[in-house]
């Protein structure tokens, strides 16, 4: 080889060497954090310290940055002024709902909540939400799927009227594969309110269980009687197989507060926003920011 051919060769060799070396040495860029709605208030809860332990949570755990949509109001009829707007959910990756509004009726209202998610916005449902918007509501009575009344529950996929006292729930992983329940063990929480399932699961098409939920509670003659029902659910919804993950799990503060409930909440949003390894951890990116 000539010496000048032989010069350019080894400055093509040194600069792609140091561009691997370089390439090798830099970091993957960092995925953007999550933007997740957290929409609380209403009736019932202690929404105020609930919506923090649930951003502290969710955040220490994975890459998620939540936003608030938080009312004072503790009617039944809490108005949330977000959902005034025809595009409301724009922007986030998923919405988590911890709202109680048993007693917001009105159609349209109700119908442009549920629209960003049929429309592809993915959903967390969390306890009181399984009792909002409830329309045409009868103790005992189930709603029709598919009627205008029941588009709440249909989003969620599952229905639910009412829930006994306040008992130990004894929860039980039955899908023990799926990536939000793999590896978790099953536990027993502090008295907790078991929501009932009013209508079979089995008539929502896109409805998934992954837990259920054990309860004695106690009859006026002071005998026992045990209580089931599905506690842990995702479902498929709508045209576009929009995500949504749901758990009744979550009255009391010292619960929501419970690391193994907010490992599962923290799972059930990445599995929502199709970030959750079929692991159950994080994927590339989403891991929580180190420290």
């Amino acid at each position: 080889m000539k010496p000048r051919l032989l010069v350019v060769a080894l400055v093509t060799l040194a600069l792609g060497a140091g561009m691997l070396l370089k390439s090798a040495a830099a970091p993957a860029a960092a995925a953007k954090p999550l933007r997740v709605l957290l929409v609380t208030g209403g009736c019932c809860h202690d929404y105020a310290k609930q919506r923090l332990i649930l951003a502290e949570g969710l955040s220490s755990r994975a890459n998620i940055e939540v936003e608030f949509a938080h009312t004072d109001d503790k009617s039944t009829k809490p108005n949330f002024e977000i959902y005034n707007k025809a595009d409301w959910a724009k922007g986030y990756d998923v919405v988590i709902h911890d709202e109680c509004a048993a007693d917001v009726m009105d159609q349209p209202y109700v119908n442009n909540i549920v629209n960003a998610h049929k429309d592809g916005v993915p959903a967390v449902n969390l306890h009181c939400a399984m009792h909002s918007y409830r329309k045409g509501f009868k103790v005992g009575e189930p709603i029709a799927p598919g009627s205008e009344q029941a588009i709440w529950f249909d989003m969620l996929g599952l229905q639910s009227n009412r829930h006994g006292p306040q008992e130990p729930i004894a929860i039980t992983h039955t899908d023990k594969e799926h990536p939000i329940t793999k590896g978790l063990e099953d536990w027993t929480t502090i008295k907790e309110e078991l929501y009932n399932n009013v209508q079979d699961p089995k008539n929502f098409p896109g409805h998934h269980t992954l837990a259920t939920g054990k309860q004695i509670v106690k009859n006026k003659d002071g005998t026992t009687k045990e209580e089931n029902a599905v506690i842990t659910w995702t479902n498929s919804y709508g045209p576009k197989k929009t995500r949504v993950f749901s758990t009744t799990i979550g009255h009391n503060n010292d619960t929501v507060a419970d690391g193994r409930y907010l490992d599962l909440i923290t799972r059930g949003v990445l599995w929502a926003a199709g970030k959750l390894g079929d692991d159950g951890k994080p994927a590339a990116g989403y891991e929580p920011k180190s420290k």
